[in-house]
């Protein structure tokens, strides 16, 4: 089930923040709850990709995105993302979220995000490719910016970002064309 109400806490906590520059960083805290956890008593790897809507969505806020959206009737969506799981987050335990927006190109905009422990070590680390969708698709970041009154230029593409972006550009789409037809699985 979605958070919704731990959303609509996180927007409301963060209401009265001051108004971020389009590349700054929101820091948020968060428990992992226990129907967050997962078999091993642990934040589950899926959960964790939800909860970071609630950094994301607060950052999209405080940068004035959500006002364009509504105002143009845009949409948000995710078109990739590469995660990173290095520590367990247990039940209970919090966690510091940073969010920012990292840079972006002629179609989409790139979100980094990650959650840290009390002792400063990072639990995992995620960087999506993002999009605002209109009625005839996808809306350049260069059009989405102008209509915030940020007509900035991207910074520079991080050399990770960029060799992920071409990794992914290599992927075959549609998937697992090469698989063997009428394979049936082993029980």
């Amino acid at each position: 089930m979605y958070p919704a109400i731990r959303m609509l806490w996180q927007l409301w906590k963060h209401r009265n923040d001051p108004a971020l520059p389009v590349t700054g960083t929101h820091v948020s805290r968060h428990y992992c709850l226990p129907w967050d956890i997962d078999l091993w008593m642990e934040l589950n790897n899926g959960r964790t990709l939800t909860l970071y809507d609630l950094g994301r969505i607060p950052l999209a806020r405080r940068a004035g995105l959500i006002r364009v959206l509504r105002a143009r009737k845009w949409g948000l969506t995710m078109a990739g993302a590469s995660v990173r799981y290095r520590r367990r987050v247990r039940p209970f335990e919090a966690v510091e979220m940073r969010s920012r927006m990292v840079s972006w190109d002629e179609r989409f905009v790139y979100i980094e995000q990650s959650m840290w422990k009390a002792d400063g070590g990072c639990a995992n680390h995620i960087v999506y490719r993002g999009a605002v969708t209109g009625k005839s698709g996808i809306v350049p970041p260069a059009e989405v910016l102008e209509a915030m009154g940020r007509a900035n230029a991207p910074p520079p593409m991080p050399e990770w970002i960029a060799a992920w972006i071409a990794a992914d550009a290599v992927r075959p789409w549609p998937p697992m064309q090469d698989a063997t037809e009428g394979e049936t699985p082993q029980e």
